[in-house]
């Protein structure tokens, strides 16, 4: 292989670390849990349709990385200095270029799909404009509220890529539903492990606000919220004492373990319930929690 070709090679395989540094922290958090929301939903998963509904969810994802990585460089630095502004990988101004660039990107990959997969794109740069540049994430009950929509666009947009429908049956609009709920109750457990970095940035999230009522709050949410979804998509009683289980058993860690590194295992433990959570509606479609 000639000089030409390996240097092409080394800097092609260095954007691709870089690409997947921005996305990195959130394949639990929405990638997964957003892709099995849809494949729950949708009446068809063939590969072809499920490999376009993949992509079309991680560069919204990426898209939407870049933009909140744009402004949080300084907070990364004590949370994440893996990632690709506070490690020097490129620079805010690169940063924000990149980000209109894939919006740009993200607008064009849905108009090909349909007229409401291409509003779900719109919504989510929508929300991201008002999450990081209007400042909306350095409160706690507008920054949740972000997270809702941001959470909502892709599930939907990403449904609508893998059914290939132009709209969502009662079923999926109840499970929408349920996941807003789920994410604007629930999504600031991912504030506990970044208090330190958050307090320097200046945002007023839950844990910080309201240090021990947020993990009171987290021990009583997490397992009534777990019974009521539990009750809404007719769990069987088993899968009902085990998915209730896990929400009482992830608060309870919550409330007893403070220190950042149990933080870091409890959200990780969180996003798992979360995953549950997207798998109920399942049981409408198929029945297999029945028991």
């Amino acid at each position: 292989m000639s000089f030409a070709a390996t240097t092409t090679l080394c800097i092609a395989l260095r954007h691709l670390e870089t690409v997947w540094l921005f996305t990195r922290s959130d394949y639990k958090t929405i990638l997964f849990p957003v892709t099995i929301f849809a494949l729950v939903l949708s009446p068809r998963r063939n590969p072809l349709a499920l490999s376009r509904a993949l992509c079309w969810v991680w560069f919204h994802l990426l898209q939407a990385n870049v933009s909140n990585q744009t402004y949080s460089a300084h907070e990364d630095v004590v949370n994440k200095p893996w990632r690709p502004v506070p490690s020097g990988r490129i620079s805010v101004r690169g940063c924000r270029a990149l980000r209109w660039r894939l919006m740009v990107f993200c607008l064009g990959l849905s108009s090909l799909s349909s007229v409401n997969v291409l509003i779900s794109s719109v919504l989510l740069t929508v929300v991201e404009i008002v999450h990081d540049d209007f400042g909306l994430s350095h409160h706690p009950v507008f920054k949740n509220l972000c997270n809702v929509g941001g959470y909502a666009t892709f599930e939907i947009g990403a449904t609508l890529v893998l059914s290939g429908e132009s709209y969502l049956d009662g079923t999926s609009i109840t499970a929408l539903t349920c996941s807003a709920l789920v994410i604007f109750m629930t999504i600031h457990v991912q504030d506990f492990a970044d208090a330190n970095g958050d307090r320097m940035s200046g945002r007023r999230t839950l844990p910080i606000v309201a240090p021990e009522g947020s993990r009171i709050y987290v021990l009583c949410v997490l397992p009534l919220l777990s019974l009521g979804l539990a009750s809404i998509w007719s769990l069987g009683p088993l899968c009902s004492v085990l998915f209730v289980s896990i929400g009482f058993g992830v608060g309870l860690r919550c409330f007893l373990f403070r220190d950042e590194i149990r933080d870091q295992s409890t959200y990780l433990l969180y996003n798992m319930w979360l995953l549950g959570a997207h798998l109920l509606p399942a049981n409408a479609r198929f029945r297999v929690l029945a028991w």
